[in-house]
Formats: C-alpha cells, sequence, structure tokens
C-alpha cells in the first residue's frame, strides 16, 4: 500500500515538472472497433493458414480433407489412360540389359498355321492373354483370352478387341496396345459350362479380310486326353456385330465322300483346318478337311465356303493351286537393339531427364514467389481495406458526436465526396507525373538514337 502511494506521488511530481511532455497512452474501449480488428486478424490467419497450404500442395501427401480425397477417388474412364512403350527394366546391380527389337510380320502366314500357345504358368494363374491379330488398316487388335477351371480340368475362352491409338505409326499402335484398353463384351466366346472333365474350347483368330470388315476364327472343341473333337470356321462381321458358324462346309463335305466315295465320315475321325480368305474373293473362306484313318492323315479336299456359311464348294484335291490372302499383322521379336544405340538412347534419356528435373524446379519456384506474391498482395489489399473501413467508422463517431439527426448523414456525405475529390486530385497528379516521365524517357530514348545515327554517318 506504501509503495502504491509513493508511486501515485512521483507521477504527480512529475506531471507538475514536465506537464504535457509526458505521454498519456490512448484507450479506446470501442467493442466495435474491437470486433472488426478481431476478425481482420482472423481473416488474415486464414489467408496466411491457405497460403502454406497451397505451398504444401505443390507436392501432394496423405494429408487432405474429405471433399480432396472423394474428388481424386473419382472413378476415372480406363480408355484415356496414357500406356507407354515397355521397356526391360535393367536392375540396380546390371550396367546393361539387352533390349529387344522387334518387326510386324503377316499373321496367317503360312496360312492356316496360327495356334493358341499356352505357358506353363497357364494352370497357375488359370488365364492367359494369347497372340493378338492386328486389322490391315491397324485400327484394331484382337487377341483370344483363355481361362482354365480346375475343379474341371477344362479350358474356355473369350475374343477381345482393343482400338489402336491413330496418332501413333504402327509400331507404337501395337506396343502401346493394353487390355486395360479392350472393348468390355468380347466379340466371341465359347460355352463356359465345365461340367465335363477336361474338355477344352478356344478360339484362334486366323485372319482378316482384304479391308478389315470381318474376322476368320476357328473354334476347337476337344480334350486334353482325347485330342480334338471338331474344328468350327467362324466369321465375325464387324459392320454388323455378327458371327456365322460355318457348319455348312462341314455338312458338304460329309456329304460328298458318302455319295461319291462311299465313305461315312461319321465313322471316322477327320477335322477341317481353316486357311483364310479367298485372295481372288474375300466373301469366300478357304478350308482344307483331312482323315485320320490310320498313320498317314488322307487329304478330303480344300473347300471354299461363304462367309455367311449358305454355300460349299470343292475346289481342288492339291492344296498347291488354292490362292489364299495374307491380311492380317502380329508383332515378332527380331534380335535385340545394339548395345551402342541403346546407350546412346540412354545417355539421351538421362539428360531429357535432368533437364525435366532442372525445368520442375524452375517452375517450382516460380510458382512459390506467385503464391507468395499473390499472398502479399491480398493481405495488403485487407489492411488497405481495413484502414479504410476505420477511419470511415471513426468519421461516423466524430459526425455523431457533433450533430444530430439528417446532419449527421448530410455531413458524412459533403466529407466523403470532399475526400473522394482529394482523392481523384492525387491520382490526378500521379498519372500527369507518370506522363511526364515517359515523355522524359523517350525524349532521353530520341536523343541518344540521334546521336548513334549521327555516329554512323559520320
Amino acid at each position: 500500500m506504501i509503495y502504491a502511494l509513493l508511486g501515485i506521488a512521483a507521477a504527480f511530481c512529475a506531471y507538475i515538472q514536465w506537464g504535457d511532455e509526458i505521454p498519456i497512452p490512448n484507450f479506446d474501449h470501442d467493442i466495435n472497433k474491437k470486433e472488426a480488428k478481431y476478425i481482420h486478424e482472423v481473416n488474415k490467419k486464414a489467408e496466411k493458414e491457405k497460403f502454406e497450404r497451397a505451398k504444401l500442395n505443390r507436392n501432394p501427401s496423405g494429408y487432405m480433407t474429405i471433399e480432396e480425397y472423394e474428388l481424386l477417388s473419382t472413378p476415372k474412364d480406363r480408355m484415356t489412360v496414357e500406356v507407354d512403350v515397355p521397356k526391360t527394366p535393367i536392375p540396380a546391380d546390371m550396367v546393361y540389359v539387352p533390349q529387344p527389337a522387334y518387326k510386324i510380320v503377316r499373321y496367317n502366314n503360312p496360312p492356316g498355321s496360327p495356334e493358341i500357345e499356352l505357358s506353363k504358368m497357364f494352370y497357375q494363374k488359370r488365364q492367359q492373354n494369347a497372340q493378338g491379330i492386328v486389322s490391315p488398316d491397324f485400327t484394331k487388335l484382337v487377341y483370344p483370352a483363355v481361362y482354365y477351371y480346375p475343379n474341371s480340368g477344362s479350358t474356355a475362352c473369350d475374343l477381345f478387341v482393343i482400338n489402336l491409338e491413330e496418332a501413333k505409326s504402327n509400331m507404337d499402335k501395337i506396343l502401346t496396345a493394353n487390355t486395360i484398353h479392350k472393348l468390355s463384351d468380347p466379340i466371341l466366346s465359347t460355352d463356359k459350362t465345365n461340367d465335363n472333365y477336361y474338355t477344352f474350347r478356344t478360339l484362334t483368330p486366323i485372319d482378316f479380310n482384304s479391308d478389315g470388315s470381318k474376322l476368320l476364327v476357328k473354334e476347337k472343341i476337344g480334350n486334353t486326353r482325347d485330342g480334338i473333337w471338331k474344328t468350327t470356321p467362324v466369321v465375325y462381321d464387324f459392320s454388323t456385330g455378327v458371327s456365322y458358324d460355318l457348319i455348312e462346309v462341314r455338312e458338304a463335305i460329309i456329304y460328298y465322300w458318302k455319295e461319291n466315295k462311299g465313305l461315312n465320315l461319321d465313322d471316322k475321325r477327320w477335322d477341317v483346318y481353316p486357311l483364310g480368305f479367298a485372295a481372288d474373293n474375300s466373301d469366300w473362306v478357304i478350308v482344307n478337311a483331312v482323315a485320320y484313318t490310320g498313320s498317314t492323315p488322307v487329304n478330303l479336299g480344300t473347300w471354299k465356303v461363304s462367309s455367311k456359311g449358305e454355300q460349299s464348294r470343292l475346289i481342288t484335291f492339291t492344296n498347291s493351286e488354292v490362292q489364299v490372302s495374307m491380311n492380317g499383322y502380329k508383332l515378332v521379336k527380331d534380335g535385340i537393339v545394339p548395345s551402342a544405340i541403346t546407350e546412346k538412347e540412354q545417355k539421351e534419356l538421362e539428360k531429357i531427364e535432368k533437364a525435366k528435373v532442372k525445368q520442375k524446379k524452375k517452375e517450382d519456384k516460380e510458382e512459390v514467389k506467385a503464391l507468395e506474391k499473390s499472398y502479399k498482395a491480398k493481405i495488403k489489399e485487407m489492411d488497405a481495406e481495413f484502414k479504410e473501413s476505420q477511419k470511415d467508422y471513426n468519421l461516423r463517431r466524430k459526425i455523431q458526436g457533433s450533430t444530430s439527426g439528417d446532419e449527421v448523414l448530410i455531413k458524412y456525405k459533403e466529407i466523403k465526396a470532399e475526400q473522394e475529390a482529394k482523392k481523384q486530385q492525387q491520382l490526378e497528379k500521379q498519372r500527369e507525373k507518370e506522363l511526364k516521365a515517359l515523355e522524359k524517357q523517350k525524349q532521353k530514348e530520341e536523343k541518344k538514337q540521334q546521336k548513334e545515327l549521327e555516329k554512323s554517318n559520320n
């Protein structure tokens, strides 16, 4: 208590001695101003958090809002997914790994030769995508997907289509064809009932016709312990989306040999082999028939059948006279890329990667600068608006303290008009000053050019 009284006495003595020279703090207890300042500080803090978050979002992490997560989790169209040309990966402990070279060759060469080749892993993975065939115009690729059912040891098959990308070379179109881009529904499917043990049903593409509108496929049905039971040629028409089973040719062969040779093929083991489309007319399919009556297969003739299976004709018993077209393509390995080329490509890729990293850093730095500039400009704008609003509020308080009624609004408008006029005058002066500076700079440049011109003339 004594110390408090002594402090007050000392302050009073100082006031008597120095008077108005002692600064007295100004405590403004206006609740509206305090609230406005608090809201202003909160908004500034929110802007700062927004700025910091924008910097963090340059390199996304697991931290995100529910809205951001849902946006990133929306389904994407698999048809638009970009696929790169596959490369053989190089392990960290190896310097060089040979890269395979490829070439495009005819698929059905020799005619009727395409077969599905199953790998050793087929029975473990229970599915395999076999060799595909590319249409003559390189717009689509058709491939068989083979399935294995271990409960019965049976096999089934689907035939899918992949539309190839247009803006690429033919080689890259095939290399970047991926099952992610396949059409959802298969164009052909075998029966998938697996109640018979060890049965297999496969669909093997043979060839396209010359314009790529039709595809010849052979459906093989058999048993892994008993061999092939029957092969049926099938033609799929892309223009109509309809397939035709060419069973007419089998019936025609049975009828011919029974009527002309007295041989009942129903009692024999025989089959047909689709060779392809006729070279002179793509509306006809060429097939060869063979009977297995002993150690040496017997040729039952080469036949042709219309692509819709409406009629069949015997062509010849000597295959050398038959002309079969080869229209589709496939990709095969053609050795390896020379090591010198691979190393050169690797060096070029490293240069490109370094340039990309450098460019990314530069862009990242510029992005941060832009974010910071935008943040500072926003804060400056908010401070200016707050300062202006506070001035306006103080003006209203001052007017309300000296006048009353409608005079408050009239006086407020008069003062605001005067302030606006002064502001406009200052802006005009600033513009005039800038124009003078520009004019002066222009005259200076003109004089400099004039001197350079005089020097060149001399």
